[in-house]
């Protein structure tokens, strides 16, 4: 059985999947990060949807990827989690800038 970290090896040398893969980090990373924070709060979708208001199914369609939410709609479930939502730009690395 491959290990999903070596099969993304992998396929990062193919140019075009890289540059697929690396266009849908941002999104991935707020997935991520809006996942961790409310499992770091012990908080299921329903309670984080009762304690903003937003309906559970939005929040599912957030961290499944197949909504994008504003930068107010995540200002709300940052503070249905009682967090600080915070936004950085950071440099890239350059073994990731891709020459355009």
């Amino acid at each position: 059985m491959i290990k999903l970290n070596d099969y993304l090896d992998e396929r990062k040398k193919d140019p075009e999947f890289l540059k697929a893969y690396e266009e849908i980090q941002p999104e991935m990373n707020i997935i991520r990060a809006l996942v961790d924070a409310r499992n770091s709060k012990q908080i299921t979708q329903k309670e984080l949807s009762e304690r903003t208001g937003i309906a559970q199914t939005e929040i599912s369609k957030i961290e499944n990827g197949t909504r994008n939410p504003s930068i107010k709609l995540l200002q709300r479930l940052a503070d249905g989690m009682d967090m600080v939502l915070n936004i950085s730009f950071t440099p890239k690395s350059s073994s990731t800038n891709i020459k355009k």
